[in-house]
């Protein structure tokens, strides 16, 4: 079975993270996000990947190449952000059997699209408490029936997941109308699938849509959660490393530096002396902690330094991020409510009483910058020495 997966999207809801970068080359673990998807399609039996790229698709085609894993990759173009069919239909011309179409941006269970391949056709489901914002599947007998965007009165509390096992007949199906959100659908390809064969819903046991930074951060904390503890770099014989720690080739973990996993320490990377991390944490590729630093639950992305004497707690650093020497993150509010933070213009909340900032590629703060809960700082920007900074900018 041939898998398209959809890597299109610039993701606006993650900005500042993808304003260089596309959201699903993202890093999660050892990985990007969409890697995580390519890799679960290889497992169930996919015998060709076909990615569809858009925004800064370069970077997509360079990581994976004409071959991943054995397995043959092809790309198809999405021109135009018209809807998830539009996606679909840019890769009709590469389709040439049963496909499955998975969300470059999501996790799933492996073990459930190992059964999606299998009962194809078939669609992925998660079941909620209150389906009532989720398209909504309907079932009889084990089949579904019928698919409903976000009904008053669900008929199941089954969400639509977004992973779909089409039979090659809806190759010529994915030319559809525009919805009332102005685009193409692919919940009206499969509504087409459903009237046509018995459509097996497949129950995910754990799913994942990243779309926000709270999300990426959740996505490592998942995958970091699954890593095995090996040490290929340098460690110190006066550092202390606890739990599932990973330190690659070519990562350094100074004196006195104690690692409590989940954890990776990436290729290139250095942990300063005293240094201390903890909680699902990825330092990147050619990252820098410094003397006394504490990183503890977050994602630095390649080539982000934090100087000493600094701490770093639930966020998200981009790319060449520079945090000066004194730098402290605030990640929970006094009143102990949700952490807000401003998605497209919006404040909304995270759901996490903790969290910390989310900072774009190459930002720097001056020495003792103090970052309160749910702050954006947008790509390069700076802030002055001593200076608290409580609004995004």
């Amino acid at each position: 079975m041939q898998a398209v997966v959809l890597a299109a999207g610039e993701g606006t809801r993650i900005r500042p993270l993808s304003s260089a970068v596309p959201k699903p080359m993202l890093p999660v673990a050892d990985r990007p996000l969409v890697a995580h998807t390519v890799d679960t399609a290889v497992d169930a039996g996919a015998d060709e990947i076909v990615l569809v790229i858009g925004y800064k698709g370069e970077t997509v085609r360079n990581y994976f190449g004409d071959e991943y894993r054995g397995t043959p990759v092809s790309y198809a173009v999405q021109t135009e952000q018209a809807g998830t069919a539009d996606a679909v239909a840019a890769a009709r011309d590469r389709i040439d059997g049963p496909f499955a179409v998975l969300n470059g941006d999501n996790l799933y269970d492996p073990a459930a699209i190992d059964r999606l391949f299998a009962e194809c056709p078939a669609v992925c489901a998660v079941e909620v408490d209150d389906p009532r914002n989720y398209g909504v599947l309907a079932t009889d007998d084990g089949t579904v029936v019928d698919i409903t965007e976000k009904p008053a009165d669900p008929p199941t509390n089954l969400a639509n997941a977004g992973a779909y096992a089409f039979p090659e007949e809806a190759r010529e199906w994915l030319e559809v109308s525009e919805s009332e959100r102005g685009e193409r659908e692919i919940t009206d390809v499969l509504a087409t699938v459903v009237e046509r064969f018995a459509v097996t819903p497949v129950t995910l046991e754990r799913w994942l849509d990243v779309g926000r930074p709270w999300e990426l951060l959740a996505a490592n904390e998942w995958k970091l959660g699954d890593l095995e503890g090996r040490v290929d770099g340098e460690v110190s014989e006066d550092a202390h490393l606890e739990g599932d720690v990973v330190v690659e080739t070519g990562a350094t973990v100074q004196s006195g530096a104690v690692i409590e996993g989940p954890a990776l320490i990436r290729s290139g990377a250095t942990v300063g002396p005293n240094a201390y991390v903890r909680g699902a944490t990825l330092v990147g590729e050619d990252a820098e902690l410094g003397n006394g630093v504490e990183i503890k639950n977050s994602v630095l992305s390649r080539g982000a330094s934090v100087s000493h004497l600094s701490y770093v707690g639930d966020s998200v650093l981009g790319r060449d991020v520079n945090f000066g020497a004194g730098t402290n993150v605030a990640n929970l509010r006094h009143d102990e409510a949700d952490v807000r933070f401003t998605v497209k213009g919006e404040r909304v909340s995270t759901g996490r009483r903790k969290f910390g900032v989310v900072a774009g590629d190459d930002v720097k703060t001056g020495i003792n910058t103090s970052l309160t809960p749910g702050l954006k700082l947008t790509t390069g920007a700076t802030t002055r020495p001593g200076e608290t900074v409580e609004r995004d900018r």
